[in-house]
């Protein structure tokens, strides 16, 4: 019996991908471990310390927020966070 029938036949994994969705959509439909050949170490650290605190906002207001910060290319929590920082300093 040869092996190469065996051998699934696997998507490469593209150089790039144009977004982060295309990247979930991508890994989404590939088990990762058909592709451990490709893989490499990561190290990463975590800061923990860091906190989370939830502020209730109106839900139009929100909206409006989400607008803007796509807009500019970054997530609503980003924008909200250099709002109050301005503010803050």
């Amino acid at each position: 019996m040869s092996t190469s029938k065996n051998k699934k036949r696997r998507d490469p994994i593209p150089e790039h991908f144009q977004s982060h969705d295309e990247a979930g959509q991508f890994w989404d439909s590939h088990d990762s471990a058909d592709y451990e050949k490709n893989m490499v170490d990561a190290e990463c650290k975590i800061n923990i310390k860091r906190r989370t605190f939830l502020v209730p906002l109106d839900q139009n207001l929100y909206r409006k927020v989400q607008s803007i910060a796509r807009k500019r290319g970054v997530s609503a929590e980003a924008l909200l966070n250099m709002w109050i920082l301005e503010k803050a300093s």
